[in-house]
């Protein structure tokens, strides 16, 4: 199955592009996904992003579907603080 994958703020530095698409043996879930993006991309570090499909959060234990968009989003920090 083929997935698209959005790379968002550090994740897209560390691929070094916004989008890619991703082929997965059918059954697949988010953290196999993962996993193969971390071999292709060796920068990203996928332990500590927040993870969406189809524009909506989920664990890493979701199964994928052809032609789902998986988003990779870093941890946000910063602002100020009174």
């Amino acid at each position: 199955m083929r997935i698209f994958v959005k790379f968002f703020a550090l994740c897209r530095e560390a691929a070094g592009q916004r989008e890619a698409e991703l082929e997965l043996p059918a059954g697949s879930n988010v953290r196999g996904a993962l996993e193969r993006l971390q071999e292709q991309y060796p920068r990203l570090d996928a332990r500590c992003l927040a993870v969406a499909v189809n524009q909506e959060y989920v664990e890493q234990e979701r199964v994928l579907a052809n032609g789902d968009e998986l988003a990779l989003i870093p941890p946000v920090s910063g602002g100020n603080r009174v």
